[in-house]
């Protein structure tokens, strides 16, 4: 009885240990944390404003729109500008 609190600990450290190395490489949690809000966000608003849109429907559109947006955002290298105002 006294091992299960032992046996849960260590099961629960293995399963937590096992998804961060599951992790893609490159990608941060906190950029995909970040991208699932957006398309949850973009989602809420399309649904409250178009009643006859599906779950799937929505969640498609939002994820092209999302995905389009940080595309965009990730044109180039941020560089200070060197012209003086």
């Amino acid at each position: 009885m006294n091992r299960l609190p032992l046996v849960v600990a260590i099961a629960g450290g293995v399963l937590g240990t096992s998804a961060v190395l599951a992790a893609e490489p490159g990608h941060s949690f906190s950029a995909k944390r970040q991208f699932a809000s957006q398309v949850v966000s973009c989602m809420r608003k399309r649904m409250a404003s178009d009643k006859y849109i599906s779950y799937n429907q929505a969640a498609k559109i939002c994820k092209d729109e999302v995905t389009k947006q940080l595309e965009g955002a990730d044109a180039g290298p941020l560089v200070a500008a060197d012209s003086k105002p």
